[in-house]
């Protein structure tokens, strides 16, 4: 492939993501593979090596699984084994992670932590529109391989837009979407919509309540998270996917170190059950974090 950038999917169209792109940009730099995860990630990789800046469309982060030698044992680790004589792989990998309306334990799986717990690596999670737009550009030109996690549920949501033209992203940064000064909720991806329906059901008992967007995962904003709670003196981080080693466990670990003096309430951690994915409606449902669960960890550090 003979482009700047090319986009390697997985599976045509998968979820609409590559269709308009194959639309303007042929299937010379839109490529429908086989279903061979291993060997699409290696393809990527080689890629890179040569100057190109291939995006690869994982459709599910389960299957990517497939994949992980090709990216933990070799993209992450390409710059530091060689001692910084080669670019570290210059790679952007598009993985669908989430539940999936009844598909079970293999088709709804969010593994940020595991991914977020590898050096080399550069993890986001965008929850809005803006965010998603600008962090793909960022992710697309930034020297690094870079895992852009997208969840299936936020395909199907609609969202206003703001002018992106002076609108910038950079990776690491998070954002502090709403202010407030009794608890902090922390969040990111699909858990942000959990975040801010607690803080209006907060609000209305008159309660203030600041939410933190992370986006990036790795590198992970932890100063403004630790700014925000040695103001509020209370914080609930909210996240789907399993509760051990999670990535709320990550920041509640940050803040003992940096802002133990402040805190007035231990950091509760909102996650999904610690169980595989059930296919049944009402046990998914169960297995799932929700607005309800942040609303009873806020009020438990607020002693409520």
């Amino acid at each position: 492939v003979g482009s700047e950038m090319c986009i390697r999917d997985s599976v045509k169209g998968i979820f609409n993501t590559t269709n308009l792109a194959l639309k303007k940009f042929g299937p010379k730099r839109v490529v429908e593979t086989p279903v061979s995860e291993n060997a699409l990630t290696g393809i990527q990789l080689g890629m890179s090596l040569l100057g190109k800046k291939p995006i690869l469309m994982h459709a599910r982060v389960d299957f990517s699984l497939l994949g992980f030698d090709q990216l933990i044992n070799n993209a992450s680790k390409w710059h530091y084994m060689f001692g910084g004589k080669t670019k570290s792989p210059s790679i952007t990998i598009r993985v669908i992670v989430g539940k999936g309306w009844g598909q079970g334990p293999t088709h709804s799986q969010n593994f940020q932590s595991l991914l977020a717990h590898i050096p080399g690596l550069k993890v986001v999670s965008p929850a809005f529109p803006e965010d998603a737009y600008n962090l793909l550009i960022e992710s697309i030109f930034d020297p690094n391989p870079v895992i852009f996690l997208e969840n299936e549920i936020l395909y199907g949501q609609s969202f206003e837009v703001p002018d992106l033209k002076d609108y910038t992203v950079p990776i690491g940064k998070a954002r502090v979407w709403r202010e407030g000064d009794d608890i902090t909720l922390v969040s990111f991806g699909i858990g942000m919509k959990y975040a801010l329906e607690a803080a209006d059901q907060l609000e209305k008992m008159g309660i203030s309540t600041e939410v933190i967007d992370l986006r990036s995962l790795r590198p992970l904003d932890t100063e403004t998270v630790i700014n925000s709670v040695k103001k509020t003196n209370r914080c609930v981080t909210v996240e789907e996917g399993y509760p051990v080693c999670s990535i709320g466990n990550y920041v509640s670990s940050v803040l003992m170190q940096h802002a133990f003096d402040y805190l007035d309430a231990p950091v509760i951690n909102c996650s999904g059950k610690d169980v595989p994915m059930p296919y049944a409606a009402n046990l998914e449902k169960l297995a799932l974090v929700t607005t309800k669960d942040v609303l009873t960890a806020a009020k438990a550090v607020l002693y409520r």
